[in-house]
């Protein structure tokens, strides 16, 4: 079980978009910037972002994208499953089949911790991590450091 780099770099793109929401568009190059994530990975993030309707897209100078709705209603699961990420403690993903075609001795187990980090991550949405202290000082810091970077 593990949350891999594409269902991490959706989550960090997404909040990015979220705390700098009221800026207006924001674009892939912002966020790779900030973000230090592939301005190509995002672009291949953004489309299966577009498609699950957690972000639009806006044309045009300043164009980029928004959230496609209010931060409190986009969970953290949102944005993983729509990367195609899975977060699955069993080794048969969850088909019960792990031991030979049959359920092995701890499959639930695995299942049902499977089942509470998705209930964990369904829980938690862009507005409540925007919300916390720890996520606006790390904001804060990015944006200075970007500005710093831009007058040199």
């Amino acid at each position: 079980m593990k949350l891999t780099a594409k269902g991490r770099y959706a989550v960090t793109a997404m909040l990015d978009i979220a705390v700098h929401d009221d800026e207006g568009p924001v674009s892939l190059a912002d966020i790779s910037g900030r973000q230090e994530i592939s301005l190509a990975y995002l672009e291949q993030l953004f489309a299966k972002l577009r498609r699950a309707d957690l972000v639009t897209s806006v044309r045009g100078p300043g164009g980029g994208y928004r959230l496609a709705r209010a931060g409190d209603a986009i969970s953290i699961a949102d944005i993983v499953e729509s990367v195609d990420e899975s977060v699955d403690a069993t080794r048969c993903q969850g088909r019960a089949d792990c031991q030979g075609g049959t359920t092995c001795l701890t499959h639930e187990l695995w299942s049902d911790l499977t089942d509470q980090i998705h209930e964990f991550l369904s829980n938690i949405n862009l507005a409540s991590l925007i919300a916390r202290r720890g996520v606006k000082s790390v904001a804060a810091r990015q944006h200075e450091t970007i500005a710093l970077l831009e007058r040199a």
